[in-house]
């Protein structure tokens, strides 16, 4: 069994007994935090919102921690820019203890089906003895659907009149280099 669970806008996959470093919790070292499932996996998947709910996810903060510095340089060249920053992450380190809440979701998203199926079974048979009772009524007749429209007609002096051609663009002849002279001597 295992759960995706959303913590500092991020998903992890956890199970009993992983530990994972997240964005910094506001909890004491050693205090038990409840994580928000996105999926449950047991036998089967489940992501749907309200057994979900019933889902838990449990964990024990172990420690806060700070993560390496990381190192910022920006550089425009030949501008003479530049700017030096660092940053060290918050963080804190969990220790899952309990994922559960599948077995008891998946039984109750299966009685609701088995319910929403068993529903309709039985107000089939009311339905077909109140229709049964009441006279047929009058048949309509059925509405005619609208012709399709037809593309508009040219008037007879755009038909007529035929399309403007613009005229071919002049290119300037090109160049011939000038032809060498030959010296008589041959040399």
């Amino acid at each position: 069994m295992y759960a995706v669970i959303e913590s500092g806008g991020k998903q992890y996959r956890v199970e009993k007994g992983t530990v994972l470093l997240v964005d910094r919790i506001e909890a004491e070292e050693g205090s038990k935090v409840s994580l928000r499932p996105v999926m449950l996996r047991d036998k089967e998947v489940v992501v749907a919102p309200d057994a979900l709910a019933k889902a838990k996810v449990e964990a024990k903060v172990t420690e806060h921690v700070r993560g390496d510095k990381i190192k910022v340089f920006k550089y425009k060249a030949k501008k003479g820019y530049r700017r030096r920053a660092g940053h060290r992450a918050e963080l804190t380190r969990l220790e899952v203890t309990a994922v559960g809440g599948g077995s008891a979701t998946r039984k109750a998203t299966a009685e609701k089906a088995e319910e929403g199926e068993k529903a309709p079974a039985a107000k089939k048979p009311a339905a077909k003895t109140e229709a049964a009772t009441k006279k047929p009524a009058a048949k309509k007749p059925a509405a005619k659907k609208p012709a399709a429209k037809k593309p508009a007609a040219k008037t007879e002096a755009a038909a007529k009149k035929p399309a403007a051609k613009k005229p071919a663009a002049k290119k300037p002849a090109a160049k011939k280099p000038a032809a060498k002279k030959e010296d008589s001597d041959g040399s």
